[in-house]
């Protein structure tokens, strides 16, 4: 009796499963995944308890909601309990192998010319390389592995797991990450991104990568898919000068080390320098010094260029988007490396999420970016939630109305225009090498540029 009984509750909530797949969360981790899956190594013995695809889709799940532990949130979304040590033992034994294959299928373009037009600049599609830090519980399991960092005062902190993500510009869609979990540093793992650059992009970095041994690589990765770059180059890092340009621009050249050249013969690299003064009226202009694979004068005039730079910092707003209204929490809350970087991996997936519904919230009617990203996630949530609840009862057209009725939503809240506004780049802790704040001012009003 206690087995005929065990069966129909199997069935039933097998019942209630495949009806929440046709909506809520469920659906759009299919839609994102496009029937793929990741593949998964053949073990020996039982099969597990939970499949493999439930622990991924429910970890994105989990570090998308507010409160609760990972249990929880994986009753919710299949509706079978279970503990939260079960689930622990689950992670730990799968492969890290398993999340990089999953974001390589998952995370891919999204924006089109005709739609989107913010993401584009010259028929090239933008983005950027950049990468974070996520700050860890100090436990011994992370600590043994994880060099503790320390503040500029030389005190304790919080040890880090360092993040490089490559990113569309015009919809904070992530098309790449990687993630150090043997302590790698930023500009290693971006290295490990250059071969996942779309197709005719853009691709804009800061002073980091403004380095012959880094945009050698980056180079050598472009041409075969027909992409640029536009790079902030270093200060101390200098060349020979070739020929000036009709707009002002310079070509130079500049040597390689050769422990960084990606063939015997690339012991040079010829890049195009822009010089530019960028400051607003009545207040002393900064000397912007930018290399740039677009050779071509006359189709990227130097003050273009100039201009479409600034657009580099929506990467760093994309950080501050997933760390403060995404994960809404100080810390990452795994206790070990391999399990934090699972983490980092589940919130990068969420904002690709997040970023297809503000896509279709946007509708083209406006801007993706001027739909509010921190009011657009519980509008999200609660649509997610009324699907998967209703999904067995809703028709097709019930469930395209309230569709249409939550992204109305999402595009009621609209970001107010970004100002023309700067603030200098000053430190409240006295750092040697950074001018001290006293207090806070700003400058606001149109930027002037010049070229050198």
């Amino acid at each position: 009796m206690r087995h005929h009984s065990q069966t129909r509750s199997r069935r039933r909530s097998t019942k209630v499963l495949e009806a929440r797949r046709r909506g809520g969360f469920l659906a759009a981790w299919n839609d994102l995944l496009e029937g793929g899956a990741p593949s998964v190594p053949s073990r020996r013995g039982r099969k597990p308890r939970v499949p493999l695809t439930h622990v991924l889709s429910a970890l994105t799940f989990h570090v998308m909601k507010g409160p609760g532990t990972l249990g929880e949130h994986f009753t919710e979304l299949f509706g079978a309990p279970i503990a939260d040590s079960s689930l622990a033992d689950r992670r730990a034994r799968v492969p890290w192998e398993i999340f990089e294959d999953l974001m390589r299928r998952m995370l891919r373009p999204r924006a089109t010319r005709t739609r989107e037009a913010a993401a584009f600049w010259n028929g090239w599609r933008l983005t950027a390389l950049d990468g974070t830090q996520w700050s860890l519980t100090n436990t011994p399991q992370i600590t043994s592995h994880v060099r503790k960092a320390r503040t500029r005062r030389g005190r304790a902190a919080f040890a880090k797991l360092p993040t490089a993500v490559l990113l569309e510009l015009g919809l904070h869609n992530p098309l790449a990450a990687a993630i150090g979990r043997e302590g790698e540093s930023e500009w290693a793992l971006a290295m490990r991104l250059l071969a996942q650059i779309p197709r005719r992009a853009l691709v804009l970095a800061d002073r980091l990568y403004g380095c012959p041994a880094f945009l050698a690589s980056l180079q050598a990765a472009c041409r075969p898919v027909g992409s640029q770059w536009l790079v902030r180059a270093q200060t101390a890092v200098t060349g020979t000068v070739l020929e000036t340009l009709p707009d002002g621009s310079r070509l130079i050249r500049v040597k390689v080390a050769r422990r960084h050249r990606v063939s015997p013969e690339a012991t040079t690299l010829t890049v195009r320098e822009i010089r530019v003064h960028v400051g607003r009226p009545g207040h002393r202009p900064t000397t912007l010094r930018l290399w740039t694979s677009l050779t071509d004068s006359q189709a990227a005039p130097a003050l273009d260029l100039a201009r479409l730079y600034a657009q580099r910092w929506e990467h760093e707003l994309y950080f501050r988007e997933v760390k403060r209204h995404l994960r809404r929490t100080d810390l990452l809350q795994s206790h070990t490396v391999d399990t934090a970087a699972q983490e980092v991996a589940a919130i990068v997936l969420a904002s690709a999420l997040l970023a297809v519904e503000r896509v279709r919230a946007a509708d083209g009617q406006l801007p993706v970016l001027r739909v509010s990203f921190a009011k657009m996630i519980p509008i999200v949530e609660g649509m997610w939630f009324t699907l998967d609840v209703a999904a067995p009862v809703l028709t097709a057209r019930q469930t395209q109305y309230i569709l249409k009725e939550m992204y109305e939503r999402m595009r009621r809240h609209i970001t107010p225009a970004r100002r023309p506004r700067s603030c200098p780049r000053a430190v409240r802790q006295p750092v040697t090498g950074w001018p001290r704040l006293m207090k806070n001012t700003s400058v606001e009003g149109p930027l002037e540029f010049s070229v050198v």
